[in-house]
C-alpha cells in the first residue's frame, strides 16, 4: 500500500471540515483574502464598507503586535465613514454568550500564497469573519511533528508580516503528521514545549488528525476557546492557551455554578498550571449575572501576594490584593468612604484575599453590621491549595455565615482517607469539605503529557560502626530516625560538602539553582552557618540565603555564631559577665541572617517591621526566579505554593510523606528549556519508601476518600468510660502530684490525652457541652495543666537518659539509590506486586503500575508486553523466584519472538536481522539503507526498495523503542 501523501492528507482535512459547517473557499493570495475580508466583515457586520472605509480598516488592522492585534480582535474597530459617522465593527462575536444574537462565520481555505522576505504557501487556514486566525500545517505519516513546528517558525519570520500583517492575527496553530496532533497559542517567541495535545475529559489523547478535527475544529469549540480560553498575559504580553485539563475543569465549575449550588474541587497535580486555570474560572464566573461576588481564597500573606501578581498578569488590574481587613469589608460592600485609597479596591466584583482576613471580616464584631446585607447573596468562593487551607474553624465560619455561599477548591495534592491528618481529633478529608470532585489531573498524567518534568530520586548517605564500637543497635538507614543523629554537627557538615561538591553538576554549571529543606530551625541555623564558614574559607562562592518563621516566645536558645552583626554582640554582652556564652533566639539569628543578605544585595530587610520582613519574603521569592541565588534554605516555607522555573534541584534533609512530600519534591519539576530534563532530588534521608507510598496514593485516581467518625453517643459513652478510669487513677487534680513512680505518671498521662482527643471529637458536634458528661470544664481544664507540666517532664527525663550513639556511628555520604519512573522503577513495583497477599492488594498494585506506564513516552512502546507480563505471567512464577529474571527471561523471549516475525513479514535475512539489532545494542547506530537492502532474502527493483526501505525502518524503529530503548 503507498504511503498517503501530505497533498492526501490535506484534501481529506478540507472534506471532514467542510462537513462540519465551515464553508470552503479559494483563495489564492493576498488580494483575494482581503477582498473576502470586506465580504465577511459587511456581512457580520450589516453594513457596506466603501473602498476608502476599508482602506482605512486594513490600516487599522495592520498595526500592532501579535499580543495587540490580540487585543484589537477582541475589541470594537472604531472607523469614521465617508459621510462624517463613526462606526463600530466587530471582528470576533462570543455567540458562546447567552446576549449574542450574532453568530461568526467560518470558512477553510488551502494554500494561500503570500510573498513576504520570501513567497510561503500555507496548507490549512480557517477563517472566522474573513480574519485567519487558526492555521494547520500538516507534514505527511512518517515524518516527525517537530517538522511542523519549524515550519510554522519559519512563516512566522519570513511571510507573516507580509501586506497588511493580516496573518499575525493568528490565534491558534494545528500542526500533524496524520497521527500526532498538537495545538498552541501565537507568540513572537514559540518554544515546541508550548505545545499541547487535546484530550477527552478522562486525560486520553486524541492524536489522529481527524479524531481531532471532530471534536476541535467544531465551529462551536472554536468560537469557545477564541473567546475564553485564550488569556491575553499582560505581564509577558503574550498569548495563553489552555490545555485540555484546564478547559475542562473551567468547563466543570461554571456549569456547577450555572444548574446547581453544589460545591466541588479541581484535583490537578503540582505545577500543572493551577493559577491560570482558576483565573478562568474566577473570570468567567464574574460575568455571570446570577453570581454576586467572586472570591478568591489563599492561606498566607505570600501567597496572597504571589496569586494577585500573576492574577494581574493575565488581566491587568483585575484584582489588588488586600493591605488590611478593612479594605476587604469595603471590597465585598462596594461602599465609598473618606479614605480615597480603599476607594480604589470598591466595585470589584473579583476579590483575592487571605483566610485569615476572610476569617476577621465574618467574625469580629466590628465588621458584622456592615457584612450583614451579604448574608444571602450569590457568593463563590475559589480555595487556592486547598489541601492545606480549609481544615479549620474558618471553613465553619464560612459557611454558617454566607448562607448562599458555594464553594470550590484546588488542590494538587488532596487530602484522602490515607493521607488525613486529625484536627481536633477529626479527620476530614477534601471530598468531605468540597464534597464532588469536578475533575482530576494526576502527576501521571502531567508526566506522560510532558507539562511537569519526570523525577530524579537520589538517596545519599549509609551509618556504619566506628572502629572498635560496641555499640549493639542495629543502625540500618532505615531504622536510624534519632534527633541527636541525624542533627549531630559531624552529619550535617558532610552533607554540607557533599551539596557544595556537587551543585555545579547538578544545576548545569548554575544554570539553574536549588532548594535545600532541612528538618527544624535549629538545623536550618546549623546549616547556614557551616555554609558561611566554608565561604569565608575559600571553598565555595555560593550564594545562599534563608529565611524561617520564629517564634515569639520560644524557649530554645542558640551560641552566637560567626555571622552575627555587631549590633546583636554589642546589646548581648551588656547583659554578660566576660566568660559568659552569649546566647540567642532564633529571631536574632534571622535578624543576622537577613544581615548578610542585606550586604549581598544592597538591600535593608528586617525582622523588626512586618511590612519590611514581608518585602524581604518577596525579594528572596523574585531573587530565586532571577537566578540570582544559588541556594535556598528552608523549613516549611517555599516548600508549596512557590513556582521558580529555573528551580531544578532540591536537596532534602527532613522527613516528608504523603502530600507534603508530593508537594516539595514538585518545586524543581518546572518545565523551562531543553537543557531542563528533569527534576533533581537528592536526599539525605531514606524516604524511599515514603516517596513510593506518595507517588502510588496521588497516582491512583480512585482513592479511598471516606473516613467513618463514630456518632455522638457513641463518643459521649466513650467519653465517660475514660473518665471513670481517670478517677481510678488519679481520683482529684491533686492526686497527680502523689503518684508513686514514672509508670503511674505515664499511664495518668496516657489516660487524660485519651480524654482530651475524646472531647475534641466531642467538639465538633454542635450540640456538645461538657454539662453532658460527668466532668466539668473547670475540672477538666485544671488536669490539662498537670497533664502539659507532668508530660513534659517525663519527656526530659527520657531525654537525658537516652544513651548517646554519636561516638559509635559514622555518616558516610555515597549513592545508594537512584529512582527514575522508568524501567527499573516498574520492576521494583512489579516485585512489590508479586508479594502481595490479596487479590485485592494485588488489583490496586497493578492499576498504579499501568497508571505509571504512561507517565515516560520512553514506556509507552512497552506498555503492552508490560502488561502482558503482569497480567498473564507474574502469578504464574515458582515461589521465592527472582522477579527480575523472570522478567528479563520473558523479555528476551518476546524480543525473540518479535525478530522473527518481521523476519517473516519483511521476507529478511533472520540472522542477518539478528546482526543489525545487536550492532544497534553495542553501538546505537541505527542500520542504513544498504544494511536493509543486503538483509532482504530477494532482490527488490529500484523502485520497490525505496518503500520497502522505507517501511523497514520505521518498524525496526519501533523494534528498538520497545525492546531496547528506556533500560
Amino acid at each position: 500500500m503507498a504511503y498517503q501523501s501530505e497533498q492526501q492528507l490535506e484534501d481529506k482535512l478540507i472534506v471532514q471540515l467542510s462537513t462540519q459547517g465551515i464553508e470552503v473557499v479559494a483563495l489564492a493570495d493576498n488580494a483575494a483574502l482581503e477582498s473576502n475580508l470586506k465580504i465577511q466583515l459587511e456581512k457580520v457586520n450589516h453594513c457596506t464598507l466603501s473602498e476608502r472605509e476599508f482602506t482605512q480598516v486594513l490600516g487599522k488592522l495592520e498595526k500592532g503586535n501579535i499580543f495587540t492585534k490580540s487585543k484589537t480582535l477582541r475589541d470594537q474597530l472604531d472607523i469614521t465613514l465617508d459621510n462624517g459617522d463613526s462606526r463600530h465593527l466587530t471582528l470576533l462575536f462570543d455567540d458562546t454568550s447567552s446576549i449574542s444574537t450574532q453568530k461568526n462565520v467560518y470558512q477553510v481555505a488551502q494554500q494561500i500564497t503570500v510573498k513576504g522576505t520570501y513567497t510561503n504557501r500555507y496548507d490549512v487556514t480557517i477563517l472566522v469573519n474573513g480574519l485567519p486566525l487558526i492555521q494547520i500545517e500538516l507534514k505527511r505519516r512518517g515524518i516527525e511533528i517537530k517538522e511542523a513546528f519549524n515550519q510554522v517558525k519559519r512563516y512566522q519570520k519570513h511571510s507573516y508580516h507580509a501586506n497588511h500583517r493580516l496573518f499575525n492575527f493568528i490565534q491558534l496553530f494545528v500542526i500533524s503528521n496524520g497521527v500526532n496532533t498538537q495545538y498552541f497559542a501565537n507568540n513572537s517567541d514559540m518554544s515546541a514545549k508550548q505545545t499541547f495535545d487535546w484530550t477527552d475529559v478522562n486525560n486520553k489523547r486524541i492524536s489522529q488528525l481527524f479524531d481531532f478535527t471532530k471534536v476541535f475544529l467544531q465551529p462551536d469549540h472554536l468560537t469557545t476557546m477564541l473567546n475564553k480560553y485564550i488569556v491575553l498575559n499582560e505581564t509577558e504580553k503574550c498569548l495563553m492557551v489552555l490545555r485540555p485539563y484546564q478547559f475542562y475543569a473551567v468547563e466543570a465549575i461554571v456549569n456547577q455554578v450555572k444548574t446547581t449550588t453544589n460545591n466541588g474541587y479541581i484535583w490537578h497535580t503540582t505545577g500543572s498550571g493551577k493559577t491560570l486555570t482558576s483565573f478562568k474560572a474566577a473570570q468567567i464566573i464574574t460575568t455571570l449575572s446570577e453570581v454576586d461576588k467572586v472570591v478568591f481564597v489563599v492561606d498566607r500573606k505570600d501567597l496572597d501576594y504571589q496569586t494577585a501578581l500573576e492574577f494581574n498578569a493575565f488581566s491587568k488590574g483585575c484584582v489588588d490584593s488586600t493591605e488590611n481587613t478593612n479594605i476587604l469589608l469595603h471590597q465585598f460592600i462596594d461602599k465609598p468612604i473618606k479614605n480615597k485609597k480603599i476607594n480604589e479596591y470598591r466595585n470589584s466584583k473579583l476579590i483575592v484575599t487571605t483566610l485569615q482576613k476572610l476569617n476577621s471580616v465574618i467574625s469580629k464584631s466590628r465588621y458584622l453590621k456592615q457584612m450583614e446585607q451579604l448574608k444571602d447573596k450569590r457568593i463563590v468562593f475559589i480555595f487556592d491549595e486547598c489541601h492545606r487551607s480549609q481544615f479549620g474553624e474558618t471553613h465553619k465560619n464560612l459557611i454558617a455565615f454566607f448562607k448562599g455561599a458555594q464553594l470550590f477548591g484546588f488542590t494538587g495534592t488532596p487530602i484522602f482517607a490515607k493521607n488525613a491528618v486529625a484536627k481536633n481529633s477529626i479527620k476530614k478529608t477534601t471530598k468531605d469539605l468540597f464534597d464532588e470532585r469536578l475533575h482530576a489531573y494526576v502527576i501521571v498524567d502531567a508526566i506522560r503529557d510532558q507539562n511537569v518534568l519526570k523525577f530524579a530520586i537520589e538517596y545519599v548517605g549509609r551509618y556504619q560502626y566506628k572502629d572498635g564500637s560496641n555499640n549493639t543497635l542495629d543502625i540500618d538507614v532505615e531504622d536510624i530516625d534519632t534527633k541527636e543523629l541525624l542533627s549531630s554537627p559531624a552529619r550535617l557538615d558532610k552533607i554540607t560538602d557533599y551539596i557544595i561538591a556537587h551543585h555545579n553538576r547538578k544545576t548545569h554549571s548554575r544554570a539553574y539553582n536549588a532548594m535545600l529543606c532541612v528538618s527544624g530551625i535549629p538545623e536550618l541555623i546549623q546549616y547556614y552557618e557551616l555554609f558561611a564558614k566554608k565561604k569565608a574559607e575559600g571553598k565555595h562562592n555560593l550564594k545562599v540565603v534563608t529565611i524561617f518563621s520564629y517564634e515569639a516566645n520560644e524557649e530554645q536558645e542558640f551560641e552566637l555564631g560567626g555571622t552575627e552583626n555587631n549590633e546583636i554582640r554589642e546589646v548581648a554582652a551588656k547583659y554578660l559577665n566576660d566568660n559568659d556564652t552569649i546566647k540567642l533566639h532564633s529571631r536574632d539569628k534571622l535578624e543576622a541572617f537577613i544581615g548578610d543578605y542585606n550586604t549581598m544585595f544592597t538591600t535593608k530587610y528586617t525582622t523588626k517591621d512586618y511590612k519590611s520582613f514581608d518585602n524581604y519574603y518577596k525579594n528572596i521569592s523574585q531573587r530565586v526566579k532571577d537566578k540570582e541565588v544559588d541556594i535556598l534554605l528552608v523549613v516549611n516555607m517555599f516548600l508549596t505554593g512557590f513556582d521558580a522555573k529555573c528551580l531544578n534541584t532540591l536537596y532534602v534533609d527532613k522527613n516528608l510523606k504523603h502530600h507534603g512530600l508530593i508537594q516539595a519534591f514538585s518545586r524543581p519539576n518546572r518545565l523551562l528549556d531543553e537543557k531542563k530534563s528533569h527534576g533533581n532530588i537528592v536526599c539525605f534521608r531514606n524516604l524511599k519508601k515514603a516517596a513510593d507510598e506518595a507517588f502510588t496514593l496521588f497516582s491512583n485516581k480512585q482513592p479511598k476518600e471516606f473516613i467513618e467518625t463514630p456518632s455522638y453517643s457513641v463518643l459521649l459513652a466513650d467519653f465517660d468510660k475514660a473518665y471513670e478510669a481517670l478517677m481510678v487513677i488519679t481520683p482529684t487534680v491533686d492526686s497527680v502530684d502523689d503518684l508513686p513512680d514514672e509508670d503511674a505518671q505515664k499511664l495518668f498521662v496516657l489516660q487524660f490525652r485519651m480524654l482530651m482527643q475524646l472531647k475534641n471529637m466531642l467538639s465538633n458536634f454542635a450540640d456538645f457541652e461538657m454539662a453532658s458528661t460527668g466532668m466539668n470544664e473547670q475540672e477538666f481544664q485544671d488536669y490539662t495543666s498537670k497533664y502539659a507540666d507532668l508530660g513534659r517532664k517525663i519527656r526530659e527525663s527520657s531525654t537525658k537518659e537516652k544513651v548517646s550513639i554519636l561516638d559509635d556511628v559514622d555518616f558516610e555520604l555515597e549513592l545508594l539509590h537512584r529512582d527514575e519512573i522508568n524501567v527499573g522503577y516498574i520492576l521494583h513495583l512489579l516485585r512489590e506486586l508479586y508479594g502481595e497477599g490479596t487479590e485485592e492488594a494485588k488489583e490496586k498494585k497493578r492499576q498504579v503500575i499501568a497508571n505509571l506506564i504512561n507517565t515516560d513516552p520512553t514506556l509507552l512502546s512497552k506498555k503492552e508486553l508490560i502488561e502482558k507480563f503482569m497480567n498473564e505471567h507474574l502469578d504464574g512464577i515458582p515461589a521465592q523466584a527472582d522477579v527480575e529474571e523472570e522478567f528479563e527471561y520473558f523479555w528476551e523471549k518476546e524480543k525473540r519472538l518479535a525478530i522473527e516475525k518481521m523476519a517473516t513479514e519483511e521476507n529478511l535475512n533472520k540472522d542477518k536481522l539478528e546482526s543489525l539489532v545487536s550492532r544497534y545494542q553495542v553501538s546505537e547506530e541505527m542500520p542504513l539503507r544498504d544494511d536493509f537492502a543486503a538483509a532482504l532474502e530477494s532482490k527488490p527493483t529500484i523502485l520497490q526498495r525505496k518503500k520497502i526501505v522505507g517501511r523497514l525502518t520505521e518498524k525496526f524503529k519501533g523494534f528498538v523503542d520497545t525492546f531496547i530503548g528506556g533500560f
